[in-house]
Formats: structure tokens, sequence, C-alpha cells
């Protein structure tokens, strides 16, 4: 048995090494890569793995996995945040998860199920895989994006709507006139009991631990102390029957403010990958193709269906929160799939006998390929981005009749600071950005800005250019920034022109086109932030002045002497190699000066 064990976990290993690497390389995504590597090693492929018994327990085992990742996004929002979200979470997720289920139920019943049938199908299949959708939008760096972060907490409301769900599971026993188990109300308050304490229990004693163990300097003993912390929440939380992924959560949401909080993502993670992994590889494993042999077209045309629902849905809703169109659309690809709740539910409900055993097996299957189906359908949307037609652009906002104002090119972070400092100072101004999206999202909190390519000459004379006072130049691409300067400084020659710049040789590039005012944007934060630091390792106030300004003068000196020849690689080079021995013999003449003035005076 030892040694079966054994090649098995070398098999898992092999498929992870192969299937994700091969998967990226053809840029389809690892999770579809694991799917297929456990397809092809499971009992219905090459049979590596022979039993489906052996594909549960592996599964279950992998599930810790999706508790991992859910722990590690909790460590990622901190509570106040999470307060913060609760209308997106109730919201959005609560109006996709009803709706969802609505017309699944609908067409359900359609489909010859009765009533209960068809909601307790509708309620199981309305719930999307947190463990698919947010590894898709992790390894695409779209977590972070609006519709990323909308797709999050819709999943976190469906988390939320699972641990009820599976609880009622007797209810519709009771409903379908089947003698099952009563509704054990004791339970229920034991289950919100449960999470107070893990919540109160996490508040007041988890970041004092982890103190502890980190004073003793034992670098496993902290990757220990977090596998236990999430290990013991799981244990508590499925003891109390409630969703083992939903306490890490709570317990990573509440070591978000802990001063550990990296450390314990940077020794996690690891485990997360990993186990993360071969749940996939499992779900890929249990694929059982006898029941898609059987009836394909009616698995497909199941599965389309599902698909088809939850896109249209999360669509519709995305558009009403406030997204674009592909926005949007990506949200209702990536949670379009059913999720691992689906499995746990048609499982309960077949033993229940809500359902027979019949449909939960084709459900089951049918929920598979909604799972497989979701990193092709997103690769499909990749291309239509990349080679379909442009979206066509709403026409340019028509500008005010102004007279002596500042007109500000770009409305995001920069150009938002601007003309909130003019309009607290009453001065008139006119904001224009190129992004449809921003100004229709920054008019929602009464900012005024207009829709308008300021690098066009008729949307300048439009926006009254030769009669305003200063020009602003806040754009954050580069090539959009040097465009409107040229054709500012071509066509309005006498209008002063004040730009921000990304670094030192977009700022050479403004000042080739006339532009003199130019403040690189993360110069002065950065003087700051080095001041704190002086400051923390107790420089006194009056040197860390000195240091300051003595590097500020010094840098916007090398930065004017550089643009003689910014063009030239070898002699930046050159200039750069000197400039720390410089820098630090100019650091030592000035406190020497500053030495024989403060002993004179």
């Amino acid at each position: 048995m030892e040694k079966i064990t054994l090649v098995q976990v070398a098999v898992f290993l092999a498929a992870a090494v192969i299937a994700a690497p091969l998967a990226k390389r053809f840029k389809v995504g690892s999770v579809l890569g694991y799917l297929a590597a456990g397809f092809l090693i499971g009992p219905f492929g090459l049979g590596l793995v022979i039993s489906l018994y052996e594909v549960d327990s592996i599964l279950h085992f992998a599930e810790f996995g999706v508790v991992l990742l859910l722990f590690l996004i909790g460590l990622e929002l901190k509570p106040l945040r999470l307060w913060t979200m609760r209308s997106s979470i109730f919201g959005l997720g609560g109006a996709q998860f009803l709706i969802s289920t609505a017309l699944l139920a609908v067409v359900a019943n359609g489909l010859g199920k009765d009533l209960v049938q068809s909601l307790f199908l509708g309620f199981a299949i309305a719930l999307s895989s947190t463990a698919f959708a947010l590894q898709v939008l992790e390894e695409r760096g779209e977590l972070t994006t609006r519709h990323g972060r909308a797709a999050f907490s819709v999943l976190l409301f469906q988390d939320l709507a699972a641990i009820p769900l599976i609880a009622l599971v007797p209810l519709f026993a009771l409903a379908e006139g089947i003698q099952g188990d009563p509704m054990n109300f004791a339970g229920a308050a034991l289950a919100l009991a449960t999470i107070v304490a893990v919540v109160g229990v996490g508040h007041y004693l988890l970041t004092p631990v982890f103190r502890l163990i980190a004073s003793t300097g034992v670098r496993e003993a902290m990757t220990a102390a977090a596998l236990l912390t999430v290990v013991g929440v799981a244990i508590v939380m499925d003891a109390a029957g409630l969703s083992p992924a939903l306490g890490a959560f709570i317990a990573g949401a509440l070591l978000a403010d802990s001063e550990y909080r990296h450390e314990i993502e940077a020794d996690i993670e690891p485990f997360k990958g990993l186990l993360l992994g071969l749940f996939f590889v499992a779900i890929g494993m249990s694929l059982d193709v006898r029941v898609l042999a059987d009836s394909p077209l009616h698995v497909f045309t199941l599965a389309t269906g599902i698909v088809v629902i939850k896109v249209l849905v999360l669509y519709g809703l995305g558009r009403w929160w406030g997204l674009d169109r592909a926005p949007a659309r990506r949200l209702g690809l990536v949670l379009s799939q059913g999720g691992e709740f689906a499995f746990v539910l048609l499982t309960a409900g077949a033993l229940a006998n809500v359902i027979s055993i019949v449909d939960a097996s084709l459900f089951v299957v049918v929920v598979t390929v909604t799972m497989a189906a979701t990193p092709v359908l997103l690769l499909l949307d990749d291309v239509v981005q990349r080679y379909g037609r442009p979206a066509e652009q709403p026409p340019f906002d028509d500008m005010p009749e102004d007279e002596g104002h500042v007109i500000v090119a770009g409305f995001g972070r920069v150009g938002q600071i601007v003309a909130r400092i003019l309009q607290a100072r009453k001065i008139p101004f006119t904001a224009i950005d190129a992004n449809a999206a921003r100004v229709s999202f920054v008019k929602k909190f009464g900012a005024q800005a207009y829709y308008g390519d300021t690098s066009r000459v008729d949307i300048l004379r439009a926006a009254q250019a030769g009669k305003a006072r200063a020009f602003v130049i806040a754009l954050d691409d580069v090539k959009e920034s040097l465009n409107t300067a040229e054709t500012v400084r071509r066509t309005f020659p006498d209008l002063p022109v004040y730009a921000r710049a990304r670094d030192r040789e977009h700022t050479h590039k403004l000042m080739d086109l006339g532009v003199e005012k130019v403040w690189r944007e993360t110069f002065f934060s950065s003087l700051e932030l080095t001041s704190e630091v002086l400051r923390g390792f107790g420089e006194p106030e009056s040197e860390v002045r000195r240091l300051i300004e003595t590097f500020r003068r010094y840098d916007e000196r090398r930065l004017y002497e550089d643009y003689k020849h910014y063009t030239d690689i070898e002699k930046l080079q050159a200039h750069a190699k000197s400039a720390t021995h410089e820098l630090e013999e100019l650091f030592a003449q000035d406190a020497e000066e500053q030495a024989k003035t403060e002993g004179e005076t």
C-alpha cells in the first residue's frame, strides 16, 4: 500500500510539473492544464489512479487548497475594507444568486422536474467555483480590477449562502414528502456561536501568539503556526457544520492588520499552490466519461444552457453596477461555471432523496464540464479583445465656453488632485480625459470632466485653449502625454504648460518639446519617504532637511545636465557611475560648510 501511495504521489507531482508549464506555454491557463492532466491520469484515462473512491479521497484532501486560498485572500482584506464592500457583497452578490437561481429553476421545471427539485437544482448550480474563478483572476492579474473585485464580492456572498443551503437540505426532503432528518435549530445556533467565537478568539489571540513565536526567531515555527491556524479554524468550522473555507477567510481577515501578514503569506503560498493544483487535477480525474459517452448532446446542452444563463445574468448586473461592456462580459465568463459546493449539495440531495442518484451523477458531470469551459471561454475572449473590432467610442463631449481657466488633460490620480485644489480656490478649470469609462465614473461623484482627446487641435480649440491661463498635462500614458504636449506647444505657444512626467526620460522628451515646468510623479513623495526613514534612524530634523535639500538640488542639476546628452546611453552610464561618489563628496562638503557657519555664530 505504501508503495502504491508513493507512486501516486509521484504521478500527481509529475502531472503538476508537466501540465502547468505546458498550459502556460500555450497560454491556455494552468487550470485547464491541471484538468487535462487529471483526466489523463484518472480512472477514465490511463488509469494511473484506479478507482473513483481514490479520486473522492484525493478531492476531499485537496479541497484544503481552497481553504488556504480563502485564508490568503482574507489576509489581503482588512475588516474595515470588508465593511466598505458590504453593498457589493450583498447587493451584487445577492442579486446574482437570486436571479440565477430563479432562471435555472424555471429551466429545470421546463425539463420535467417538480417545483422542489427545480428550486434545489437552481440553488446548487447558481453557485460558482471560488477556486476556479479566483485562481484564474489571480493568474491573469485581474483580481484587483473592477470586474475582479466584483467577482470576489459575488463569490464571497455565494460562500456565505452555501452554508444555510447545505443545512436546508432536510427541508427540501420534507417538502418532497420524504421523511428526512428534522431541521436542527440547535445546530444553527451553534454555527452562529462558532463564527462569533472564531472572530473573538482570533481578534484577541492570533496577533499576540504570532508575536511570541516571531520573537523566538525560528522560521519553521512561524510556518507551522500559520498552517495550524488554518487547520484549527477549519476543524472548528467543520465540526459546527460550517464551511472551513469561510472560517479560513475570517482568520485571514483578522490577521490582515498584523505586522506578520506578509511573512505568513509567504509561508502559506507554496502549500496553497500545490493543493489547489491537486484539487483541479482531482476534478479532472472525476470527470465520468461514461455519463458523457451515454448522452454527450444532453450533457453539453445542459452545460451550455447553464453557462449562457449565468453569463447573461452577470453581464446585465455588471452593466447595472457600472462596468463597461468588456469588463462586464469578463465578469460573466469568469463566474459562468458551477462550483465545488454544487458537488456537496448534489451529493447531499441524492442521499436525502431530494433528487435521484442518476440526476446527481448527471449534474456533477455537467458542472465539471462548465468548469473546464471557463478557461477556454476566457481564452476566446482574449482573442476577441485582441483581434476583434474596437468598441465604438461615444462622441466627444461639448466643451464649456470658459475664459481665463485652467485646462487639465487627464483626470486620473494626479489630475483629480489638481482639479480639487483648483475648485477649492474657485479657479475655473476644464478637465478632459480620453477614457470614457473614467469620465463616466468620476461624474457619479460630482466631478466635472469631459470626454475628449487632448492631442487633437479641434478638442483644444473647443476647450477654449486660446483663452486659458494654464495647461496641465496629467496624463498617465507617456505617448499620449508627449502627443498632447507637442500639439499644445505648436498650436498655443504662449500658453503656460505644467506637465507630469513618469521618469527622467519622459522629462527629457517633454523638455525637447519646449515644456519647461515638469514634475516627476514619484520624486517628491520619494524624498518625503526618505525623510521619514532618516528620522526613524534618529537623525536630527535639521540634518534630515539638509540631506534632502542637498540631494534635491543635486538631482535637479543632474537632470538638466543629462538632458544635453540623454540620447547617448554610453555618456549617461558614465555619468551615473561618477554620480554616487560626487554626491558623497557634496554631502561631506555641505556638512563642513554648515559646521563652519555654526562655529562662527
